[in-house]
């Protein structure tokens, strides 16, 4: 029997191409769009805009299928983790992160994590399997169309499992989506891949999409960015700066990188650290996201003190940088930055928890 082919991470352009192989005009595509992304419709039957040959003929050789949640976890300030199956057996989260006027999916794109950062539970688990675009904007569907009592998705931020840019054509026709008027209608900004610092990538990003950007940084100096990303050993910082300032350098209008910088008690986190991070951002148009680290098994890191966040993030901002301390959200579910290990069974659910199983 013909393996049916899951039409649901299509792009309006690959969608164009499908149905031409099948005799359509290339109008289809627009139609089915609108259909999957814009109604959350998954049944060729209830498209009626499609005569019924054409319908037959979809079922025969198509599927619209999202990956499966098992369960969600719901912590008591709004924040909802998914664990979701995806068709191979292996598992990744999501997380719903609702905020003052935005609500903010966060999403992955690999099964695990190859770099093996120190600071993250998802490269301390390894890496398992890309994800197909099917299984990317699949999160993206799932949220708007299976929560459907939720407020719909703002903004949508590849800051999950996995590193992006080591999966880049699938994210790539993902974010295709997103940004079709007629699926999710999500502007360049509200759409950030987030970056370990795959410089090679980078560049080609910079050719390809103009969504926000967001580099992974942590350190300022080599030697302590090789022990945090083990990555800069191939790439390392001058190297990752010069992209960024290519990757600027083809936007239009003015924009910002986000530098990402996780603070780690007694190791990355003095006012000497944010004195060299300024020094070598300085002539980068960015805005820096300082991020307390989210203790997991098996780290011995501890969360910064809460005076020396404070300094580090005085200091950037008497510096002149646009400098935001990241308000920590899901971690009662482990299901904040660097906790996410597409396994929910293991978390420790507290006060104010709310589980729920096997939803779709």
């Amino acid at each position: 029997m013909q393996n049916k082919v899951n039409l649901l991470g299509f792009s309006q352009k690959s969608l164009e191409a499908f149905f031409k192989d099948l005799g359509q005009s290339s109008y289809r595509a627009k139609q089915l769009i609108k259909w999957v992304h814009q109604k959350g419709e998954l049944e060729f039957d209830c498209m009626t805009d499609f005569n019924k040959e054409l319908r037959e003929k979809l079922k025969e050789v198509a599927i619209l299928e999202p990956p499966k949640v098992l369960k969600t976890l719901t912590s008591n300030e709004g924040t909802k983790k998914y664990l979701i199956e995806l068709k191979s057996g292996s598992s990744i989260e999501m997380v719903r992160i609702p905020e003052k006027n935005r609500m903010t999916l966060c999403i992955s794109s690999q099964a695990g994590c190859a770099l093996q950062c120190t600071f993250c539970a998802t490269g301390a688990q390894g890496f398992d399997q890309n994800l197909t675009a099917d299984e990317i904007i699949g999160q993206v569907w799932i949220a708007n169309y299976l929560d459907r009592d939720e407020p719909p998705i703002t903004n949508v931020v590849f800051m999950g499992m996995g590193e992006p840019l080591l999966n880049f054509d699938p994210v790539i026709e993902s974010i295709e989506i997103m940004r079709n008027q007629l699926a999710y209608s999500l502007s360049k900004k509200r759409i950030t891949i987030s970056t370990s610092g795959i410089v090679p990538q980078i560049n080609r990003l910079a050719d390809t999409t103009d969504v926000s950007l967001a580099i992974s940084l942590h350190a300022a100096d080599n030697q302590l960015r090789d022990i945090i990303v083990p990555i800069n050993k191939k790439y390392p910082i001058s190297d990752l700066l010069s992209s960024c300032k290519n990757y600027l350098s083809k936007q239009t209008g003015k924009r910002n990188i986000t530098i990402e910088y996780i603070l780690i008690d007694g190791i990355n986190d003095s006012v000497k650290h944010a004195a060299s991070l300024s020094k070598i951002l300085s002539n980068i148009s960015c805005k820096i996201n300082l991020i307390p680290f989210n203790p997991f098994n098996g780290s011995d890191y501890k969360r910064s003190t809460n005076r020396n966040i404070y300094a580090f993030k005085d200091y950037l901002i008497k510096k002149g940088y646009i400098t935001t301390l990241r308000i920590t959200r899901g971690d009662a579910i482990d299901g904040a930055c660097g906790q996410l290990v597409g396994n929910l069974k293991n978390t420790v659910k507290g006060k104010g928890v709310i589980e729920h199983t096997s939803i779709h």
